[in-house]
């Protein structure tokens, strides 16, 4: 990886043919939208602009086929990687991210709405065999209720998965930054990631209560699933810097969280949550990696 971080760092040619061939090809526009975030924050807007711009052709193209995708990860993980390059802590990028999922939702939702519609109908008529028994017990209005907060809820969650990625984009774009220009750099800053109590409690609140309060507002509950998630795994890292934990910890974590996402995913949020109130990793800790620096190699 550090090979790619080198050739796209090389000069503008390098890094324009590695953004929009990245962003021409469906399966990598999430390694377009890193390469433009390395650029981005290496270098500011103005030096970037004129390797970004290029990228907007191809993804603009995907759009008008019917996949917005590309665009949107690229415009997000970019307004995120300003944040970052502003000054902004990790925490308030996390944060920010919810607000880009909503973004998402809305621009999936009018792209996507039928096909969308079309598969909470489908899940819609296999509830009753999916909740066995719970489902017959279920008043009319909820059954209503229930059937539709599908909808909301398959675009939050991939709304959701779209925000997972630009943040991980970003991560990748940070990580090259700090491999060529400060080494070690983006490993404490995201050891450091720690949600203070009273965000995470809204969180959690907004996982839990928001789709009371309209169907709607069920789209929220995986976009604030995002940063706790997050804030879980950089727990563990952090834990296994310190010794307290070894490394096999972390690739079981990986591994499990592939293998049984629905297990693990819960569980990283509950760790995040628990570590807002309890702070596992230390004041003492968390301030020693905050004085070691950031990841940008310039300051």
């Amino acid at each position: 990886m550090r090979a790619m971080a080198d050739f796209i760092m090389r000069g503008r040619v390098q890094a324009t043919l590695v953004v929009v061939g990245c962003a021409a090809l469906p399966l990598l526009f999430w390694l377009s939208a890193a390469a433009g975030c390395l650029v981005f924050l290496r270098r500011g807007f103005k030096d970037a602009s004129g390797v970004l711009v290029w990228a907007l052709l191809p993804a603009l193209a995907w759009w008008f086929f019917g996949e917005p995708r590309i665009l949107l990860v690229l415009f997000g993980s970019l307004g995120l990687a300003a944040l970052l390059r502003a000054g902004q802590s990790w925490n308030r990028v996390l944060l920010f991210s919810i607000a880009l999922g909503l973004v998402y939702g809305v621009a999936l939702g009018s792209v996507f709405r039928e096909p969308v519609e079309f598969l909470a109908k489908e899940i819609a008529k296999i509830l009753p065999q999916m909740l066995d028994g719970l489902y017959q017990q279920l008043k009319v209005e909820e059954r209503a209720r229930l059937e539709g907060m599908i909808a909301p809820v398959l675009t939050g969650l991939i709304a959701a998965l779209l925000q997972v990625v630009s943040v991980l984009a970003l991560m990748l774009g940070r990580y090259w930054q700090a491999v060529l220009y400060n080494p070690g750099g983006f490993g404490r800053e995201f050891r450091a990631v720690r949600l203070p109590l009273l965000p995470a409690l809204a969180l959690l609140v907004c996982m839990l209560v928001g789709p009371n309060f309209g169907t709607g507002l069920a789209m929220l509950t995986p976009m604030c699933s995002v940063p706790l998630v997050f804030a879980g795994l950089a727990l563990i890292h952090g834990l296994v810097a310190q010794g307290r934990l070894a490394k096999f910890w972390l690739v079981g974590l990986y591994v499990t969280l592939l293998l049984f996402m629905q297990l693990i995913y819960p569980l990283l949020v509950v760790l995040a949550i628990v570590d807002s109130l309890i702070d596992f990793r230390g004041r003492r800790a968390s301030s020693d990696d905050a004085d070691n620096g950031s990841a940008n190699g310039e300051g």
